[in-house]
């Protein structure tokens, strides 16, 4: 234990790079990509120590897959195992509705991709492992901004083996909606918050089940319901800050709330059996007046 402790208040030499990117999600992986394949040095840090989190945003959009394409990347990405959304039909009581349908959109990629966020990033970091001008660190805890007359010349972070500091002639804070790197910055986000947050939870998928990807609107209530391949993703709608009253009210009182809108799926919705199995997502939302400082860029979550 004592060795540990040792290696973690080692501080290491200064290391010099052009670009630093704090935050290996998608904004900040597909940037280093970005500036690796025009030959500009950059170091990307991943606070964790892998990319694998549950119910992440998996969705792949028409304008990234546009992209994709542009960079040469489209078919190899497409060939991670995944599904697809071509519309999103809703089961209300009145009947269906289309509430969306991407063969109208004048593109080659007519769909939402749904591949797994951690493949995502796998793949985009594995093809900027390709230049020798990219360099990736796990477990990279960014703790500290180096600045200096104003101007923001690099992070100090912690990793595994010791304190690391960074020297960069621009930082990138890509670090997410609750970002560091913002709070160390002094940035100020103007907060909104949806009147909602969301319950994800998986339910088996069966052979014969249909494929589309589709919705239900009954009694005030809004599910989401996503094929995955293996599993189907159901994401439950319900009012801001409500979970606790939901489970106080008790694990079986949601079963039959879900089995009133699924009656066709009350045998898979008694799969469920404890909290852990659901995960909450607070719906968030802010946005930064100004972005930038002299030094250091905000981008994506961090950002808006």
């Amino acid at each position: 234990m004592q060795m540990q402790n040792n290696l973690t208040t080692q501080t290491h030499q200064a290391e010099q790079t052009t670009c630093c990117i704090v935050g290996s999600g998608p904004a900040g992986a597909v940037l280093a990509l970005l500036l690796a394949r025009q030959g500009i040095p950059v170091l990307l840090l991943e606070e964790h120590m892998d990319f694998d989190r549950d119910f992440r945003g998996d969705t792949v959009h028409p304008s990234v897959m546009e992209i994709m394409d542009q960079l040469g990347l489209a078919d190899r990405l497409l060939a991670i195992e995944h599904t697809q959304i071509d519309a999103l039909p809703v089961q209300t009581a009145g009947g269906t509705v289309t509430l969306a349908d991407f063969h109208r959109l004048k593109t080659k990629f007519p769909y939402i991709a749904m591949i797994p966020q951690v493949h995502f990033l796998e793949f985009i970091t594995a093809e900027a492992k390709r230049y020798p001008n990219f360099r990736l660190v796990m477990g990279a805890r960014v703790e500290k901004l180096i600045i200096e007359d104003g101007y923001v010349h690099g992070v100090q972070y912690r990793g595994l083996d010791g304190w690391h500091e960074v020297r960069a002639v621009l930082t990138v804070a890509a670090d997410g909606r609750f970002s560091r790197v913002r709070k160390l910055a002094d940035f100020e986000p103007v907060k909104t918050a949806p009147p909602m947050d969301v319950l994800w939870f998986r339910l088996p998928l069966k052979a014969g089940d249909p494929k589309e990807s589709s919705g239900r609107l009954a009694a005030g209530h809004i599910l989401v319901i996503l094929n995955r391949a293996d599993y189907w993703q159901v994401g439950y709608v319900i009012p801001k800050g409500g979970y606790q009253k939901i489970r106080a009210a008790g694990m079986e009182t949601l079963r039959k709330e879900f089995a009133d809108l699924l009656p066709e799926w009350a045998d898979r919705i008694a799969t469920l059996k404890e909290w852990k199995q659901i995960s909450v997502l607070s719906v968030e939302s802010s946005r930064l007046r100004r972005w930038y400082r002299p030094g250091l860029l905000l981008i994506g979550d961090a950002a808006h």
